[in-house]
């Protein structure tokens, strides 16, 4: 594919040269290199994936020859974090508004909506490990078959959605974090409506497992990273038939991220699984609602980061 790339390039400059004025090559060089950018930048998360892989593989390969006691995979998971809250805080300010909501011991089950790419849902987990507490995650099934990704998904223990496998990680005391919405709600999600269907999965394992539900949401998170609309038809049209999304992603823009907490919902072994998913469904639609710009703006998401700027918006809101 490269090869092809390079060739189209190598035409395009023997064009400019022989037929268009350099001046106007330099004009559409400049106007060319943001859209480029925007679509380039996604691909930098891909990269720091990888590049945690790549220090967790290394470490795995040397912690026989390493001194370590309980979870051997404790000490690159902290390292791991601290390199992703870094990323968040220079990035897009990133800050989680109730993490009181979240308890210090004991299981509880988080759900959250779901961004293009969940970079909010990496912050929070980094932003936890380094608070002393590790969240499992629920990962859509393609992810396990990324090359390279086996080495994150076994050290910062991403399972596979499944009603037994999550109602035992719960059963064990452990906090784990759902998005009923998953890939679907990531790729066709317009003005942060939730995608959930009929899905009660996690409902059923919340019930099953006899823990709270905390809902969260992350403030600003489509306005980070955003799925080109004009691909919908043809997105939509793969993964209903081969379940592999297909949906451009551009975007990385330097937005304020508030992660925000929502007070658990406690057990309650009067409801049914219906009943729960209706009620979890309200209380994250509070939170959009509370906290969300709609519809979303990048320029006022990116002023978001000025403490005054942010201040005089929630004074608007109040009157």
């Amino acid at each position: 594919m490269w090869e092809y790339i390079e060739i189209i390039l190598q035409v395009l400059k023997e064009y400019l040269v022989d037929y268009v004025d350099i001046d106007y090559s330099l004009w559409l060089t400049w106007c060319l290199a943001p859209l480029l950018i925007t679509f380039l930048l996604p691909l930098a998360i891909v990269l720091l994936l990888y590049i945690t892989a790549l220090m967790m593989y290394i470490y795995k390969l040397h912690w026989r020859n390493l001194d370590l006691s309980g979870d051997k995979w404790d000490r690159i998971r902290r390292i791991a974090s601290i390199i992703w809250d870094g990323h968040g805080w220079i990035m897009h300010g990133y800050e989680v508004d109730g993490m009181e909501n979240i308890p210090v011991d004991g299981p509880a089950l988080i759900i959250y909506y779901h961004g293009a790419i969940p970079i909010d849902i990496y912050y929070l987990l980094a932003k936890m490990i380094l608070h002393k507490r590790l969240i499992h995650t629920v990962a859509d099934h393609f992810l396990f078959k990324i090359p390279g990704f086996s080495v994150i998904e076994e050290c910062m223990k991403v399972i596979p959605g499944t009603i037994q496998t999550c109602s035992n990680v719960l059963k064990g005391g452990n906090l784990l974090a759902i998005s009923p919405g998953g890939v679907f709600e990531a790729q066709f999600s317009d003005h942060y409506s939730l995608l959930w269907k009929k899905r009660m999965g996690f409902a059923k394992v919340a019930l099953d497992a006899k823990v709270p539900i905390i809902p969260m949401f992350t403030e600003n998170l489509r306005e980070s990273f955003r799925a080109l609309g004009f691909m919908r038809r043809l997105s939509m049209y793969v993964y209903t038939k081969f379940k592999l999304p297909c949906t451009l992603i551009y975007g990385g823009f330097p937005v304020k991220l508030i992660t925000h907490i929502g007070k658990p919902i406690p057990y309650d072994p009067n409801l049914t699984p219906e009943q729960l998913q209706v009620k979890v469904l309200a209380a994250v639609e509070e939170l959009i609602h509370r906290h969300q710009r709609i519809p979303g703006s990048i320029l006022l998401s990116i002023l978001d980061r000025i403490p005054q700027f942010r201040k005089k918006i929630k004074d608007v809101k109040l009157t």
